[in-house]
């Protein structure tokens, strides 16, 4: 059941990509190493949920950062380093100079809209029909 706070009904999300984070932090791994995690295993982990609901603002905030931070090689709390690049820049492509993460504002938002589309355009489906009565 989704209640009001629905940045306490997400936060397992959040916990799983920190405990990621805190794993592979313990390991050494090269810039190419860290692209691919991020990108096959820590920005997966919301696909589901995005498809389904939009998150808060505050809590695709919170995981970018600690995505930025692990990015930047320093995933835990108590190292405090220097971000070479904002996240608007890393979620650029790769031709204008960013290193093409998703952004997930604009990736929740078009899986919601995907899902709307899909609606509207197969009348015949379950979800269709429910949402129509």
């Amino acid at each position: 059941m989704i209640g009001r706070d629905r940045n306490s009904t997400f936060a397992y999300i959040k916990d799983r990509v920190w405990q990621k984070i805190n794993f592979w932090s313990s390991k050494c791994l090269s810039k190419a190493g860290r692209e691919v995690m991020i990108k096959s295993v820590l920005q997966a982990i919301t696909s589901y949920v995005m498809s389904i609901f939009q998150l808060p603002t505050t809590l695709i905030n919170t995981i970018e950062k600690m995505i930025n931070s692990f990015w930047w090689g320093h995933g835990r709390t108590t190292h405090r380093g220097i971000n070479g690049l904002n996240w608007e820049k890393l979620s650029m492509h790769k031709n204008h100079g960013g290193m093409r993460f998703k952004d997930l504002m604009v990736f929740n938002l078009s899986m919601l809209g995907k899902k709307g589309w899909k609606i509207q355009t197969e009348p015949d489906t379950l979800v269709s029909r429910i949402f129509k009565a």
